[in-house]
């Protein structure tokens, strides 16, 4: 009877404190390794025994010029209640930042080191970039409350581990149409703020197309004036101005995110030609079928009608003026061409002329595959997304194969107001994840989400999420072979979306079964 008692009353105190401390503590993950829910996988994982609980007084002490990442770091145990101090190469910290340029064999230039221990947690890193993506895994750690304000538990408990990691690709990217349909300032903003957690680096721009001008130029006016006044049907009309794309390379910056922007030449180009209608040959007959003639805007869907006027010299100094000023305003090191879905005969002189434009003002050329038939230069880098073209010289790609990335087509077979022209059953999360990245050139994936039929921020969201988090996994980790294991992690990050604000798409294969379109 006494052990009877005994063993009653240890059932209650287990029970009493098991309900006490999730009521009272988050604790961050269970301490193995399919628990820990790191997106993109890390290259080296192990769990050790026990956990660290945080203090509610923190310091963070940093080596270098580390304190960009002190700063980051601070505002993020902050947003958890916790009180923390800075303290100046100190090394007396339970939060310690550490840049050491010697780690670059063993980490690369962005990779990095995380321990967390019964002193509290170091980041190791080559440099800011380094630190700031060992900063996004710690952030995985921590509760998503934290992400919008929600978080009211008293204490955070992480799981002891050792974490190093560096990226498969230097290139890991998102492409967002805002011609056809325009999505400005605030909603790009959130992109980087989203796409930084999953390490991705890259965010290309697709400026300008038949329906719409979307980047103000100075020696070009009516280009906006005109041009940014256009959508496709039901889509938003405006454009990013001068300010506004140099406030955005700023704050991708940030984020250790580069904007690259493509400005699609010599087709796709309708929203100049209604802006500046001498581009067009005599009798308009670079617009074939005519689906509208000057001063008409576009709203359609076709593509592959509108051209420049090769014959015209006027266009070369129009291609000039458009690159060079494009090129001045942008901080990073690459311009996109465009160059896809066109036939001329002057194609081939075209292209080579845009690229060498491109590279006398001190940036490295990119367009879509077309452009490798023509004799262009070993530094311009094709993005490959139909597979179709045979290129005259070997190049860098980036991966962008339509059945694999366009984000735009079907989150499941059937689904309103998708694309499916390269895929009819879509683009699944099973079949972005499977992608086979075998080829020696390719330098990074990409994955574009046309917007002829993503007019709002949901539906954007909605094409974006969670394919997206599949793709930052295929450009950071170096093998992706274990779908199941990727869905498990990915389960996990349900309640981080939701906080984000995220109109994310209901996958199947993660069982999230919400209201969300």
């Amino acid at each position: 009877m006494k052990c009877f008692i005994q063993n009653i009353l240890l059932l209650f105190l287990v029970v009493f404190t098991f309900g006490c401390s999730t009521s009272n503590s988050f604790i961050a993950n269970n301490t193995s390794n399919s628990s820990i829910a790191i997106i993109p996988k890390p290259q080296i994982l192990a769990i050790n025994d026990g956990t660290y609980v945080l203090p509610k007084v923190n310091n963070i002490s940093f080596s270098g010029s580390s304190i960009i990442a002190a700063e980051l770091l601070k505002e993020l145990l902050q947003k958890a209640n916790l009180n923390t101090v800075i303290k100046d190469n100190s090394d007396s910290g339970n939060f310690k930042l550490i840049a050491d340029l010697s780690l670059e064999k063993q980490l690369g230039a962005v990779g990095y080191i995380l321990d967390i221990n019964e002193n509290g947690v170091i980041i190791k890193a080559v440099g800011e970039t380094g630190l700031f993506y060992g900063i996004q895994s710690l952030r995985q750690l921590l509760p998503a409350g934290l992400e919008d304000g929600s978080f009211n538990s008293r204490k955070i408990t992480l799981p002891k581990l050792h974490l190093q990691d560096s990226p498969k690709y230097t290139w890991r990217g998102s492409m967002i149409d805002i011609a056809r349909s325009y999505f400005g300032v605030e909603y790009l903003k959130a992109h980087l703020d989203r796409m930084a957690l999953y390490k991705m680096n890259r965010l290309h721009l697709h400026l300008t197309d038949d329906q719409g001008w979307r980047l103000q130029l100075k020696s070009k006016p009516r280009l906006t004036e005109i041009g940014a006044k256009g959508s496709v049907k039901n889509g938003r009309s405006g454009y990013l101005s001068i300010e506004e794309y140099k406030e955005l390379q700023v704050y991708a910056k940030q984020n250790h995110i580069v904007i690259i922007p493509e400005i699609d030449l010599p087709g796709h180009i309708y929203a100049a030609l209604v802006s500046y209608p001498e581009l067009n040959c005599e009798a308009l007959s670079n617009l074939n079928p005519k689906m509208v003639s000057p001063p008409e805007l576009f709203d359609g869907y076709k593509v592959g009608w509108s051209k420049l006027c090769l014959t015209n010299p006027e266009t070369y100094n129009f291609v000039a003026d458009v690159l060079q000023e494009v090129s001045e305003l942008t901080d990073g090191p690459w311009i996109h061409i465009g160059g896809d879905e066109i036939k001329d005969d002057l194609y081939k002189t075209f292209v080579v002329k845009a690229d060498s434009i491109v590279r006398s003002n001190g940036k490295t050329p990119i367009g879509w595959e077309e452009v490798s038939k023509a004799k262009v230069s070993k530094e311009l880098i094709s993005q490959r997304w139909n597979g179709k073209t045979a290129p005259l010289n070997k190049s860098k790609v980036i991966e962008s194969i339509c059945t694999s990335f366009y984000l735009d087509h079907a989150n499941v077979t059937g689904q309103e107001n998708t694309n499916n022209w390269c895929k009819k059953t879509g683009v699944s999360l099973e079949d972005v994840y499977n992608f086979k990245d075998k080829e020696e050139e390719i330098i990074g994936v990409e994955a574009p989400v046309w917007t002829e039929l993503v007019v709002t921020d949901a539906m954007l969201d909605n094409r974006l999420w969670p394919r997206l988090i599949a793709v930052a996994e295929i450009g950071w980790s170096q093998s992706h072979n274990d779908f199941k294991e990727f869905t498990q992690r990915l389960k996990q990050h349900k309640s981080r979306l939701e906080a984000l604000g995220i109109n994310y798409y209901p996958s199947l294969e993660l069982n999230w079964n919400d209201t969300m379109n």
